[in-house]
């Protein structure tokens, strides 16, 4: 067997390979994961943090996932919908603050209600904006007619996390209803890749007999389909869903289970940093939701993206995918104050006021990085001077100096 040291250098990845570093349990081994991760993500991505500010701006989802605490089925659940001007006073907030980017999340609906108001609120941001808003969506399963209304309204992302790169494994966490199709959401991202949007995908990890190789071939996914962000982390229970309760009966949701899954989820974001050195990688509320320092960790680890919430107050609590969701109760201004410190305890710098793109999607389509919007601007490892994140401006935009990133 191969040296750790030696593993850590290579830039090509086998399937074993990738189950050795996902598997590594020892506290040495894996920061000496972390690092080389890290290293990677300063040479190819910068060490910036891209802010993406999250509405969660309905509850209501026609899908019924065992595992989802906003399942069609879950009858705890108090369900909600935002209007288009609560969603546009949220994505103003979002600009005038630098985020860059926003993320318009909700359950899954393909109505066509529905679809013409996200295509009337895309208008609306991008309106409010001046266009510089950056724009990801999270709205699940879409015809390729819809994506493609929706991307012509402004949106430029899109976010749809197979959840499990597996067909046999999703069957297992789905209802077999018709409605719960592992090649339908396949073919979606493939569809979404064609349209133009950056694709992206994730997996929950530390599922109920999830394997190391499973989680080795998830990456490999990720490369195949030719990914350009990832947005995973570790499965925590939703209590009153039939995993969460079939979990928490079988005593699989001890202290010592949910440190091993955290522990996974740290190690997947290291490895797909090493095999993919130019995707876009979150750092997830999830990983924050196990342990106090999780999204630091996470950046730590090669991730370079944060989703603070900027959802509605009084909705916040009924949008938990999970138990103990952290920062309900937070304002966004809190929010905004809590996530630069955290970014600058990992030894990073908020990237704000640039979309953050994905440099893999650039390379992908063989296009030239626009200023202002690839991820990589912020200081880089192997950087002698610090670039700039350079500030996308008009008219009606909040008037603030340009800041280097970097000291």
């Amino acid at each position: 067997m191969k040296e750790l040291k030696e593993l850590l250098r290579q830039t090509e990845f086998s399937r074993d390979d990738l189950t050795r570093l996902i598997s590594l349990e020892a506290q040495d081994d894996r920061e000496a994961l972390y690092r080389a991760a890290y290293a990677v993500k300063a040479r190819t991505v910068g060490r910036v943090a891209y802010f993406r500010g999250l509405i969660e701006f309905s509850n209501i989802c026609t899908k019924d996932c065992l595992y989802c605490g906003i399942r069609k089925s879950h009858r705890g659940v108090r369900r909600f919908e935002s209007t288009k001007d609560e969603i546009l006073r949220l994505a103003k907030w979002v600009w005038e603050n630098r985020y860059g980017s926003v993320v318009l999340q909700s359950g899954e609906r393909t109505d066509p209600k529905f679809v013409g108001f996200i295509e009337d609120v895309l208008r609306g941001m991008k309106e409010l904006s001046c266009g510089e808003l950056g724009i990801t969506l999270c709205l699940g399963e879409q015809t390729e007619e819809t994506y493609r209304r929706w991307f012509d309204a402004g949106a430029h992302r899109y976010l749809l996390r197979i959840e499990e790169s597996n067909p046999a494994l999703y069957a297992r966490f789905h209802p077999q209803d018709g409605n719960h199709v592992w090649e339908v959401r396949d073919r979606c991202l493939t569809a979404l890749k064609k349209i133009g949007y950056q694709a992206g995908t994730g997996v929950m990890i530390g599922l109920p007999g999830q394997t190391a190789e499973n989680l080795a071939d998830d990456i490999l996914y990720y490369r195949r389909k030719g990914i350009d962000m990832i947005g995973m982390g570790p499965y925590i229970v939703a209590s009153g869903t039939p995993m969460g309760d079939a979990v928490e009966a079988s005593g699989g949701n001890t202290a010592e289970e949910k440190r091993r899954r955290f522990v996974l989820g740290l190690n997947m974001i290291a490895a797909t940093r090493l095999a993919l050195p130019t995707v876009n990688i979150a750092a997830t509320t999830a990983l924050q939701g196990l342990d106090p320092r999780g999204r630091e960790l996470g950046l730590r680890a090669g991730a370079n993206v944060l989703m603070p919430i900027v959802t509605e107050p009084r909705h916040r609590p009924d949008y938990q995918l999970y138990d103990d969701k952290p920062c309900v109760e937070d304002t966004s201004e809190e929010c905004l104050a809590c996530v630069t410190g955290r970014v600058r305890w990992a030894g990073d710098e908020p990237g704000f006021g640039s979309w953050g793109d994905s440099r893999h999607w650039y390379e992908r389509r063989g296009r030239s990085p626009e200023p202002g919007r690839e991820a990589g601007e912020g200081i880089a490892g192997t950087l002698r001077k610090p670039r700039r994140v350079i500030e996308i401006r008009c008219a009606a935009a909040p008037r603030e100096e340009l800041q280097t990133v970097g000291k």
